[in-house]
This record gives structure tokens, sequence and C-alpha cells, in this order.
């Protein structure tokens, strides 16, 4: 028995959305996961969950519409999630402005890592996009569609509670 597989106008359409989409942003969707998760195998892990969920669902509008901080969402999301499972972090760098002490730079990292996972989720895109990514407040307000201070006052505070998080295991 043979099946037969009809692909009308609206599924060629949404393969080769997908496949645009796909091909445009799977680059910054694996930094951004391999930045949060520091493996390169959480970070395909990450890619290819994303690009699944929204090769098995429809294009959601935004989307479609705005594709990098969607994915750029989803992707820090997904990756917190394995760290968070895994009570593992690992970053691929450190913040410049957390030099708390003169340590081992592993026993700092680790201790950085373990930071990371308490904070927010949206302080967490933040920190990402700045440090790893290197986008100004600007730059960063405007893809996640927020205001120039509020990106500096949540880079402000994540920076201090980090730092205290950091000093807190001393």
């Amino acid at each position: 028995m043979t099946t037969v597989i009809v692909a009308d106008s609206t599924t060629k359409q949404s393969a080769e959305g997908f496949e645009t989409i796909f091909r445009e942003h799977y680059r910054f969707v694996y930094r951004t996961a391999y930045s949060v998760t520091g493996r390169a195998e959480d970070a395909e892990d990450v890619l290819q969950s994303l690009f699944l969920q929204i090769l098995r669902g429809k294009l959601p509008p935004q989307l479609k519409d705005n594709p990098k901080p969607y994915l750029y969402k989803a992707a820090v999301n997904l990756s917190l999630n394995i760290i968070r499972s895994r009570k593992r972090l690992v970053l691929t760098r450190t913040f410049e402005e957390l030099a708390v002490s003169p340590q081992p730079a592993d026993d700092l990292q680790s201790r950085l890592l373990e930071a990371v996972a308490q904070l927010t989720p949206n302080a967490v895109e933040i920190l990402i996009l700045r440090y790893v990514h290197g986008y100004s407040d600007a730059e960063i307000a405007k893809l996640l569609g927020r205001s120039r201070g509020t990106i500096a006052v949540t880079l402000f505070r994540s920076r201090a509670r980090l730092r205290k998080l950091i000093g807190d295991r001393s």
C-alpha cells in the first residue's frame, strides 16, 4: 500500500516560510543557546527542539512578522529549562564586571553559572544580549520592545544581584 501525500499551496508556503526562518536565524538561536548552556550538545538540543516545535505547529503570527525576538526568547527559555533540570550551569563567558575576588577561573565561572540560574528569564535574556551578542541598550530595547531605561535598570540590577549571589557563597 502506498501513501500519497498531497501538499496544498498553504503547506508549501508554510514549509518555505519555515525554511527561510531557519536559514536566517539558526546560527543566532544556536549561539544564544550555547551562551546560556555552555555545551554544544545542549545548544543543538535547543536548536532542534525549537525548530521542531515550530515545524509541527503552525507558524505563530509573531514569528512571521518579527522572528528574531520570538526565537531569541524561546531559545533562552528552552536553555534555562535544560540548565535548571540538570542542576548544573556552564556559560561560555564570564561578565567582565563580575570579577569579585582573585579566585581560580573555574570556581568563579561555576559560581557565576549557579547565580545565573537564580535570575529571571528576562534578566538572563538581557544579560546574554548585552554580554554575549554585544548589543547596546538601545538595540536590546528595540529587539525586546521595551524602553532603553528599562533595559539599563534591568542590567544594573542583574549585575548587582549576580555580585550578591556570588559573594554570598564565599
